[in-house]
């Protein structure tokens, strides 16, 4: 799969406006092809501003573009290739690994160094990538051979190795106003060769509220919706885009999976689930379902080591294994390869035997140790490493149970006050079965005694 796009300095727009036909997404056809073009980022690119500055001054520094979905960071990543005339190379962090990465940057080696050209690296989702292919960036960031552009929803502070992150600078584009989302629906109403002027349609003004309501600042989703609305009133003959076309429009487009809100905690919950009810397929299905919407794979990771422990335990300790293996092959490898390794851990703990014991037995010891606070350890399991501490008893008494085949029938060593408290109840579900055995035995010699 060729996951880059490679553009050459002189020409970038050129070739970009020989792709588009009337059948590609309107938001795609919609990106602005010059700086004063660009909607609702004023405080980056307006006259006199810090980027604005640079970019005038020829002094482009690798950079994060950090930002909420539909902001215009590609567009401007593509706008500050073609003021300076570098060469554009496109990276998907879903979906090229490390040896593409290195691969690409040898190419801008060799462009640098024959040819002069300089090449801008734009990282879509670059907080998705690995340690190990962040810290593949570093020597030719610090060398100058690529200007990284990185783009990321996410903070840069959390997802970003501190190395990289220190050479670069960050540039926070802000969510639309309602006022920039207006222009950018005027605009595509009226242009006749990329948008839609040549259908000469009109919106009525609640409708464009809809829209724009429905948007919560992302003009792609604002582009997309008017897109739908659009093609509802032609379909009906009519030139005017009403607020019905709108509101339908809404309820058909495509369902986006917003990592702050319903649908996220829906997601993930049917996740979790799924490993819990022993649903290999449903699980796969879901933690494929978040992967592709763009969900952070150490979140997912996190929420499995979690559940390892807390719905499997012990009936599979192999699980917890799994789990944090899963999550350092991740670290090293990212994605889109590091998505094996996520799906043979999600498969495995839906496949396994379950028991949440370990869960409620650790509940059950964290109320008794808010009911009754710091109770006092026995003194028999006090270390005895001084004078004093013999003198005031620590360890008297303490038999050492390797004396006694591993264990001493009559000892005790939760505190007096929680004596015959019993935490850790195993079930008989897969390797508890024999920890449950094994427990029983021991405990009828307690109950006899020695």
């Amino acid at each position: 799969m060729n996951d880059r796009t490679t553009m050459p300095p002189m020409d970038l727009f050129e070739a970009a406006a020989e792709r588009k036909s009337p059948t590609d997404p309107l938001a795609d056809r919609m990106r602005p092809a010059q700086l004063d073009a660009l909607v609702g980022q004023e405080h980056l690119v307006g006259p006199g501003k810090l980027l604005h500055e640079l970019i005038l001054g020829d002094r482009l520094p690798s950079m994060i573009l950090w930002g909420p979905p539909g902001t215009g960071k590609t567009s401007l990543a593509r706008l500050l290739a073609e003021r300076t005339q570098a060469r554009f190379v496109t990276l998907s962090a879903v979906l090229s690994g490390v040896a593409e990465l290195r691969k690409i940057l040898e190419e801008a080696r060799r462009a640098r160094g024959e040819r002069g050209r300089r090449t801008l690296l734009f990282v879509d989702e670059i907080h998705r990538w690995s340690k190990a292919q962040q810290d593949a960036l570093l020597p030719a960031v610090e060398k100058g051979i690529v200007t990284l552009v990185g783009a990321t929803t996410e903070n840069p502070s959390f997802e970003l190795n501190a190395a990289l992150l220190s050479r670069v600078r960050v540039f926070v584009l802000a969510r639309l106003s309602n006022e920039a989302l207006c222009t950018l629906l005027d605009r595509a109403l009226s242009d006749a060769e990329q948008g839609l002027g040549r259908f000469a349609l009109s919106i009525d003004e609640l409708a464009k509220e809809t829209i724009v309501a429905g948007a919560h600042g992302d003009a792609r989703r604002a582009l997309t919706t008017l897109e739908v609305a659009a093609e509802r009133a032609r379909l009906s003959e009519r030139t005017v885009i009403t607020p019905e076309d709108a509101e339908e429009a809404l309820q058909h487009k495509t369902l986006l999976y917003d990592k702050a809100g319903d649908e996220h905690y829906g997601v993930i919950s049917a996740f979790i689930k799924s490993m819990r009810g022993s649903d290999p397929d449903a699980a796969v299905y879901y933690l494929t379902r978040m992967l592709e919407a763009g969900e952070d794979p150490r979140f997912l990771l996190r929420r499995m080591v979690i559940f390892a422990s807390e719905d499997i335990g012990n009936a599979d300790p192999g699980a917890l294994t799994l789990a944090t293996s899963a999550l350092a092959a991740f670290e090293l490898v990212g994605l889109p390869e590091g998505a094996l390794a996520m799906t043979q851990a999600a498969s495995y703990l839906a496949s396994a035997p379950k028991s949440n014991r370990v869960f409620m037995a650790y509940g059950a010891a964290r109320r008794d140790v808010g009911e009754f606070g710091p109770l006092p350890v026995p003194e028999k399991l006090r270390p005895a490493s001084t004078s004093l501490d013999k003198a005031r008893g620590h360890g008297h008494g303490y038999r050492y149970p390797h004396d006694f085949g591993g264990f001493v029938p009559d000892e005790t060593y939760l505190p007096h006050a929680l004596a015959g408290r019993r935490y850790y109840e195993p079930t008989d579900s897969g390797h508890e079965r024999e920890i449950k055995a094994r427990l029983e035995a021991l405990r009828a010699k307690k109950s006899k005694g020695p």
